[in-house]
C-alpha cells in the first residue's frame, strides 16, 4: 500500500483485493502473474504501467484479440465484467496500481465513472 493513507484509500485497497481475488485472480493469480502465454501478467507488467484508462475499460468490457505485454504475445479473450460497478473498478484499480510495482495514487471513482463513459 504504497500511496494508500486515508481511511476512504485504505478501504478502497482492501475491498479492491477482496474483489480482485473473486473476479481476477482465476485467470492472473492472485500475485498477479499471469498464467504462462494464456493470461497475462499484471505485476510489473507495462501494459498496466502504460494504459490506465484501457485497463479500466477492459475490467468492465474485456478484450479480443491480440494483446502485447512485457514483449509476449497474448491473445485469448478477456471477457469483461458488466456486473462490477463503477465503485468496485475504482477498488480493485486501487489495488491493482498500489501492488506488484506498480506506484500509482488511489483512484477515486469519479475518475472511473468519467473514463467508463468515454470507453463506452
Amino acid at each position: 500500500m504504497q500511496n494508500i493513507s486515508t481511511v476512504k484509500e485504505q478501504q478502497y485497497y482492501v475491498h479492491g483485493e477482496q474483489l480482485y481475488l473473486k473476479n481476477c485472480s482465476n485467470c492472473h493469480q492472485a500475485k498477479g502473474t499471469g498464467l504462462g502465454l494464456l493470461y497475462p501478467p499484471l505485476a510489473k507488467s507495462d501494459f498496466v504501467d502504460n494504459n490506465f484508462e484501457s485497463v479500466i475499460c477492459l475490467m468492465r468490457n474485456g478484450i479480443k484479440g491480440e494483446l502485447v505485454v512485457n514483449g509476449k504475445n497474448f491473445n485469448k479473450e478477456m471477457p469483461g465484467i458488466p456486473s462490477l460497478t463503477d465503485l468496485e473498478i475504482a477498488e480493485i484499480a486501487t489495488y491493482l496500481y498500489n501492488n506488484w510495482g506498480h506506484q500509482r495514487d488511489s483512484i477515486d471513482v469519479k475518475e472511473v465513472s468519467a473514463i467508463l463513459h468515454r470507453c463506452q
